[in-house]
């Protein structure tokens, strides 16, 4: 198997775990002391777990992990800091697409040929469902808002 081509994968992975977590940082300012912001701490936590999972990850096939979120972060921010000035709606609406922006990049990291089967099952079994999850609660907060 490609070492690299997964541990550039992981590390594409990586960098949006760390965008979320930024982003969810910026939302949960938003929604501080309201009822939402338990479950976006929750999110939060879980994209911080996923970061851990993935330099774990990188780290076990020799790699490097990434430290930075990219442009990819920086774009998420500055998406995310617009919404929460437009209003919760706005807000929730932007966590939604980043997480399912998300959810592509697992999908995609899936159907690659070139990512090994232990990469695979870590995704499946840990990182997708977290992503799934957070989807739902969303919809759910969007749905109160």
């Amino acid at each position: 198997m490609d070492h690299q081509h997964c541990i550039d994968i992981c590390n594409k992975l990586l960098r949006g775990e760390r965008s979320a977590v930024e982003t969810y940082d910026q939302a949960i300012e938003k929604f501080r002391g309201e009822p939402a912001s338990a479950e976006l701490h929750s999110i939060r936590k879980e994209h911080v777990d996923s970061v851990s999972v993935l330099e774990a990850n990188v780290r076990g096939m020799g790699g490097t992990p990434e430290k930075e979120a990219g442009a990819w972060g920086t774009f998420a921010n500055a998406i995310q800091g617009t919404a929460n000035f437009l209003g919760e709606g706005s807000a929730i609406a932007s966590l939604q697409s980043g997480e399912k922006t998300g959810k592509s990049g697992y999908e995609d990291a899936l159907d690659d040929e070139k990512v090994m089967p232990a990469c695979k099952e870590m995704i499946r079994a840990t990182l997708l469902p977290r992503l799934n999850s957070h989807i739902a609660s969303l919809d759910q907060m969007a749905q109160a808002v």
